[in-house]
């Protein structure tokens, strides 16, 4: 089966036949930005997402020869959870991602001991003001209620979340869907990364993607895709 490629004005669909191709792929296309980015001002800087979608992304990228001692990662959004929780992002990346070539990077999480998720993020916020932004590259992934990062459709304070001139590179998250009160980055630093990909796999989740984009209650994926200003990459694999 040939690799299905779509476009419209918010996003161009890659779509393919298998995961482990849409892997290599996905891998390719972050290794070429962050090497692009390194050549171009001697660093790199990626933000990256959990669950259980991108494993076989994170071990093919781990392998691709970058400059991975020139590449700093971070989280798109974390649990406030340690990262020896079996539902930590940071967790995921240490055992997917930071392994064979890419151990050399150096790695930047969300999580950390704090009183309060509200302290977290400011403590986050102040700290990450170091990185050397904007993104080069982002991938997110969606929920099958069209939330992205930790902007849940039942978010305290959504508006703020998706605030697309938001000053703040980290926010907390209270949504009862979550779960976990979350750490997320904003909006604003998610669409001015110069890639950004969302990465999906399986029929339910295009019927959701499909379903956000279409008429109807904006969604957080939506609203993404609407303030970015350019085209997001769409990665998919049935």
């Amino acid at each position: 089966m040939a690799r299905e490629q779509l476009t419209s004005a918010s996003y161009s669909w890659n779509g393919f036949p298998d995961r482990p191709e849409l892997a290599a792929a996905l891998a390719g296309r972050v290794a070429g930005q962050l090497t692009k980015a390194i050549a171009e001002r001697g660093t790199a800087l990626l933000a990256v997402s959990g669950g259980t979608t991108p494993a076989k992304f994170f071990a093919a990228l781990s392998a691709l020869p970058v400059a991975w001692d020139k590449v700093t990662v971070t989280l798109v959004d974390e649990r406030f959870v340690p990262a020896s929780s079996p539902r930590s992002n940071a967790g995921l990346v240490a055992a997917n991602l930071l392994q064979n070539a890419a151990a050399a990077a150096r790695f930047v999480p969300l999580y950390h001991e704090a009183i309060s998720i509200e302290d977290a993020a400011a403590a986050d916020n102040s700290a990450l003001r170091s990185l050397a932004w904007p993104l080069d590259a982002v991938v997110l992934g969606m929920g099958g209620d069209g939330h992205t990062a930790s902007f849940f459709p039942d978010a305290d304070d959504l508006a703020k979340l998706l605030d697309p001139s938001s000053e703040r590179i980290v926010l907390p998250v209270h949504a009862v869907s979550a779960g976990e009160p979350r750490l997320t980055l904003s909006l604003a630093r998610i669409i001015d990364a110069g890639f950004v990909a969302l990465h999906i796999e399986g029929e339910d989740k295009r019927t959701a993607f499909e379903s956000a984009m279409g008429p109807g209650a904006r969604k957080p994926i939506r609203a993404v895709f609407d303030a970015s200003p350019r085209p997001v990459e769409v990665f998919w694999a049935p």
